[in-house]
């Protein structure tokens, strides 16, 4: 179908959210699309890239970007990188999700609330206060009103993304303030990624479910083999850390560590694909390469 056959009051636009660590960005992306997309733990800092997720209807089509959480002051260039395209969603963005947990205080947070008063003049920004189901009616009541203290915000609302509670009414909100604009994408398409992108998150997943300390946030993987077959899906995967000490850590006594790592990853890429999945892991040693652009370039980080 061409462009010129939508509608004349159809919606379209890119909708960024963001917020800091843990708020539970990518929960509430996956609550909005109705199905997991991206990768989701309690570990703060599981999101390292922009991902897009579009939802089509024949009236609008909206494009959703999950994002890195907000670092104020980035420690690694992976972290620069990360903050780079929270940076590029903002720019691209019609309308701004400022996702705060309950119980963030608007009231130590000063750089933050003046970079949002900053963009507020630009486009709306909607204040969604997530994980209300984890305290009293009158606590996120009152953490609202010290959001909206400080931030003029163009609409407010409490949800809980994990357990799906306001989410529809938040979409309503959402179409209320999205431009009329021809779709951006293919009516079919679900994401701007490649399946090979969804392949290494999911196995970038288990290790933060499986590892503590610093080895989720040392580690990355790479895909080097995806091999759609007939009957089963062939996916080789290299997982780099940054000293031998750690090799030996995710590794395990006898292997059993990457073992658990890699039957809980097939059985999510199982889900995920929708067909049997034969999953290959070797653990590399790439020292240091938080630090290094080469690293990065060579990991996707462009």
């Amino acid at each position: 179908m061409l462009i010129e056959d939508y509608p004349p009051h159809h919606k379209a636009g890119f909708i960024s959210i963001i917020g800091k660590p843990n708020a539970g960005k990518s929960t509430l992306l996956n609550a909005l699309l109705g199905e997991k997309l991206a990768i989701a733990t309690a570990k703060a800092q599981t999101t390292r890239h922009r991902i897009m997720g579009i939802i089509n209807s024949p009236e609008y089509q909206i494009v959703y970007s999950d994002t890195p959480g907000i670092i104020q002051q980035p420690k690694y260039k992976l972290h620069e990188r990360m903050m780079t395209y929270v940076k590029e969603s903002l720019a691209d963005s019609d309308i701004v999700i400022f996702l705060a947990d309950v119980q963030d205080d608007p009231l130590q947070e000063p750089e933050l609330t003046e970079r949002l008063s900053r963009i507020i003049q630009e486009k709306p920004i909607l204040l969604l206060i997530n994980k209300i189901d984890l305290v009293m009616q009158e606590f996120a009541m009152a953490r609202i009103e010290s959001w909206k203290e400080k931030v003029p915000f163009t609409a407010v609302s409490a949800i809980s993304a994990l357990h799906l509670f306001n989410i529809q009414g938040l979409l309503d909100t959402l179409l209320e303030h999205l431009p009329i604009h021809p779709p951006y994408f293919p009516k079919d398409a679900l994401t701007d990624k490649p399946e090979r992108f969804f392949a290494a998150e999911i196995v970038r997943e288990q290790i933060f479910l499986n590892y503590e300390q610093e080895i989720p946030y040392c580690s990355e993987v790479r895909v080097v083999e995806f091999k759609d077959k007939p009957d089963i899906l062939a996916i080789r995967v290299e997982i780099f850390v940054e000293r031998d000490s750690q090799k030996a850590i995710f590794i395990g006594h006898k292997g059993q560590m990457i073992k658990k790592v890699g039957i809980a990853a097939r059985q999510e890429l199982e889900k995920f694909f929708g067909k049997k999945v034969f999953l290959e892991q070797h653990v590399k040693v790439e020292p240091d390469w938080r630090t290094k652009q080469a690293s990065l370039d060579k990991f996707g980080y462009d």
